[in-house]
């Protein structure tokens, strides 16, 4: 089975880049003969920015443009997906949203048009969502911040196209934490990608 990582963080030498590659050693790891594809979305100069013709996509008047159908064919040949990202302001980077924005567009995440059904695309598809924080858990559980995270990110976007969400993490204390303990965790992340990815949607 193959997965997609994505992750977006402009340091080459980030620890969002380093726990990236240390889930793929765990995908690997696993001795299954699993694959992966790593999509560094910052070299490779993802445009995340929503335009006129991002708009015409959705409203199904054109076709999406060259960038995007290359991203959604990359993930249609992907049995998960993977995302690793640094928390911004509660949230997750401008360019991995805009890569969201763009992306899981109308007509191909999901179906939708005025006196029709929502028809959600996207249920074959597991996401394993690997956010790293800077604060530490008390601060979280303190003003409910990864339940408002989970709230926007695993329902408001996965949900509404349907991809069920497998793992939805959050590794904390970044910055103060032994790197080990931090590698470690992303290591058992993607031993178990495969395992979690294949148990049915409850």
């Amino acid at each position: 089975m193959h997965a997609l990582i994505v992750f977006a963080h402009p340091d080459p030498k980030s620890r969002t880049r380093s726990v990236a590659a240390r889930v793929a050693e765990g995908i690997v790891d696993s001795d299954h003969g699993h694959s992966f594809e790593i999509a560094d979305l910052a070299a490779e100069g993802f445009d995340p920015r929503f335009i006129s013709s991002d708009i015409a996509a959705h409203l199904r008047a054109s076709p999406p443009s060259a960038d995007v159908t290359a991203e959604q064919d990359r993930i249609d040949r992907a049995d998960a997906l993977v995302l690793v990202y640094p928390v911004y302001w509660w949230s997750m980077p401008a360019l991995l949203k805009g890569w969201i924005d763009r992306v899981f567009a109308n007509g191909w995440a999901y179906d939708e048009a005025p006196g029709l059904k929502l028809k959600k695309n996207l249920q074959h598809l597991p996401v394993h969502l690997i956010a790293i924080g800077g604060a530490s858990e008390r601060t979280y559980a303190r003003h409910g911040y990864f339940g408002a995270m989970k709230t926007q990110i695993d329902h408001g976007i996965f949900d509404y196209c349907g991809a069920p969400v497998k793992t939805s993490e959050l590794l904390l204390d970044s910055e103060t934490q032994d790197p080990k303990s931090l590698m470690d965790a992303a290591h058992s992340i993607g031993a178990n990608v495969f395992s979690l990815s294949e148990q049915k949607v409850a």
